[in-house]
């Protein structure tokens, strides 16, 4: 008795020519986009691989080949821990309370009352500040000497705090000026999320004697989960990738509070030039990355609720 593999029926030779020329034909609209890629993603990737397995001479050339040297010099430094350890506890105080303060700010702005419109460009204009801007704004609001939140503090009688000059305080000070730049275009695509929930969800729940908090418990958040997902991935990689807040703010400081591993990056490569040690760094950032990724996508993916 032939088996059920055997008895299929194999495609003619008319649909094997269809399939092929659809797939030359996909391959072509997909040309623009791989040639992009390849030129701006995988061949700097390499570039970048490649580099960090030589020495380097003072003009950036590669002198000699020493392997995987650069890696056993980099992960028996103790500032690359350091370095690690500050990106990762950046990561975890700026995603969070951004996507809880964002959800706060969508659900407001996604009420139906008069004049909202006003609050949704009030809440969202921080997309056009730049990151050096705000950086520059925030360093004078945390000034201890003209700034007005110690002025304040001291009107209240509180004692002040040394915001970007304490170890303690630095790195949070830092996180809160990611979080007001990122606010903007979180709060954006969660509001366009909820926009996205047919209301007949809420009118059912209603007529059944939902609460607003049940509402948003059972419909909302499940509902809202994709978008909350891919800005749980987004905000991460780019508080990985923070450079410019802690240039402006603190140059590292204070005694290495802030350094992070971009601007550990930014300092070996610009000021020390060892290239290839800084190309090593930015190699393992980019597994770091990696990994956190596909940790993301498959605990946190589980539990995303797809219509």
């Amino acid at each position: 008795m032939p088996s059920s593999a055997s008895a299929m029926p194999r495609p003619s030779r008319g649909a094997r020519v269809r399939a092929t020329k659809d797939f030359i034909r996909a391959m072509l609209f997909l040309l623009p986009s791989l040639v992009i890629f390849v030129l701006f993603v995988f061949w700097p990737l390499w570039q970048n691989l490649w580099l960090s397995t030589y020495a380097t001479d003072p003009l950036g050339r590669p002198s000699v080949f020493v392997g995987l040297d650069q890696y056993q010099r980099l992960l028996t430094n103790p500032d690359f821990p350091n370095s690690l350890t500050v990106s990762v506890t950046f990561a975890l105080l700026t995603v969070p309370m951004t996507l809880v303060v964002s959800l706060f700010l969508a659900i407001l702005t996604n009420a139906r009352l008069r004049g909202v419109s006003i609050f949704r460009i009030i809440f969202s204009y921080t997309i056009a500040v730049s990151s050096a801007t705000a950086s520059l704004i925030f360093l004078y609001l945390f000034n201890t000497a003209t700034g007005p939140l110690d002025y304040f503090l001291t009107l209240l009688k509180l004692p002040t705090v040394n915001w970007l000059t304490s170890p303690a305080t630095a790195l949070p000070s830092v996180a809160i000026t990611t979080m007001w730049l990122q606010l903007g275009l979180n709060t954006i695509i969660l509001l366009a999320g909820m926009q996205g929930i047919s209301d007949e969800f809420y009118e059912s729940a209603k007529i059944d004697g939902a609460a607003f908090w049940d509402s948003f418990r059972h419909i909302t958040l499940p509902l809202l989960s994709p978008t909350m997902f891919f800005l749980i991935v987004v905000d991460t990689l780019a508080a990985l990738q923070t450079f410019t807040q802690v240039q402006v703010m603190t140059r590292g400081g204070p005694v290495q509070s802030t350094d992070v591993l971009v601007y550990a990056i930014y300092r070996q490569f610009y000021f020390n030039g060892n290239y290839g040690y800084a190309a090593a760094q930015a190699t393992i950032l980019f597994f770091v990355m990696l990994i956190l990724t596909v940790i993301q996508f498959g605990v946190i993916e589980r539990r995303v609720f797809y219509q």
